[in-house]
């Protein structure tokens, strides 16, 4: 995606056009990826080599291909923060018919939980953690700090924007972004949590435990290690209705975090298999367990640099 550098750049051509380039290229300073969207909030339509996507995909998508059209194809995949792609000409020529910016979160590394009316918002300040907040034509925007995997209608009125989606830029909102909490993973995963009668969701070995011979680097003791193991051990487990993959990820942040001043190594990796373990034995899918605790460690992970 370079543009042409031997043909002088096309000039927006109206205070619209120079105020959605120039918030775009603000944005795109500040490392968030930024694409035009047309009349109806929508990303721009691929060009005829894309059309359905025979071009094999952009590099980013989550089947990566090798595309790599200049024009503003493949909706949030198309989405950079490359000035010299910002100002080619042919996105120049889609600013000129674009309403809005919009952005991808995933790429600037945040999650946006859509709230679409008064209802959903509502529902966010009694049960989720407060954070940047930005105002919307029907409802709200709240951004927490880290990604997921996007999904919509989670419930009434809440779509979840982060790795595969956009969002449109409505301005940078007020509040101090929050890290993306447990709630905000379980709305996703919440549906795949609770076990069908009779269906064997996973062959993951139960066997597998934490000693010693593992965590050579730990400045804990092993009964330390093992009693809070045990405690977030029991925690996922006593989940048996729904909520077992959010618990999951909440232990492994919580356990992951205890040993974010040890030499190491500590055997996270034996531990992380356990907590997965668990969530299999009350129901939750082996793919969903194993990415919870992942993202859970690696929160910790973060929050200890």
């Amino acid at each position: 995606m370079t543009p042409d550098r031997k043909t002088p750049r096309p000039r927006v051509t109206s205070p619209q056009d120079s105020d959605r380039l120039r918030a775009a290229l603000e944005l795109a300073a500040a490392g968030v990826p930024v694409l035009p969207l047309r009349e109806g909030k929508a990303p721009f339509g691929n060009c005829r080599t894309c059309a359905k996507n025979a071009c094999g995909g952009r590099p980013n998508m989550q089947s990566a291909g090798p595309c790599r059209c200049p024009g503003v194809c493949h909706a949030w995949a198309a989405a950079v923060t490359d000035p010299d792609v910002i100002t080619s000409r042919m996105w120049v020529a889609a600013w000129r018919q674009a309403v809005c910016v919009g952005y991808h979160p995933g790429g600037a590394g945040v999650t946006v939980v859509d709230l679409d009316n008064a209802a959903a918002v509502a529902w966010a300040r009694d049960t989720l953690p407060a954070t940047r907040t930005v105002a919307t034509t029907r409802g709200e925007h709240w951004l927490y700090q880290g990604v997921m995997r996007s999904s919509n209608a989670v419930r009434s009125g809440v779509d979840i924007k982060s790795l595969m989606s956009y969002a449109r830029w409505l301005g940078p909102g007020t509040g101090t972004m929050a890290a993306l909490p447990p709630a905000v993973l379980a709305l996703v995963v919440k549906e795949e949590t609770t076990r069908i009668p009779g269906e064997v969701v996973s062959s993951l070995s139960t066997g597998v435990t934490w000693d010693r011979t593992v965590a050579t680097g730990c400045r804990h003791t092993e009964q330390y290690i093992r009693t809070g193991l045990e405690r977030g051990l029991t925690m996922v487990r006593a989940r048996t209705e729904s909520g077992a993959a959010s618990q999951a990820f909440g232990v492994a942040r919580f356990l992951g975090a205890q040993h974010a001043q040890c030499p190491g190594p500590c055997g996270l990796d034996a531990i992380g298999r356990q907590i997965v373990a668990a969530a299999v034995s009350v129901g939750v899918p082996e793919g969903y367990a194993r990415r919870a605790v992942v993202n859970g460690l690696q929160t910790a992970e973060r929050s200890a640099a």
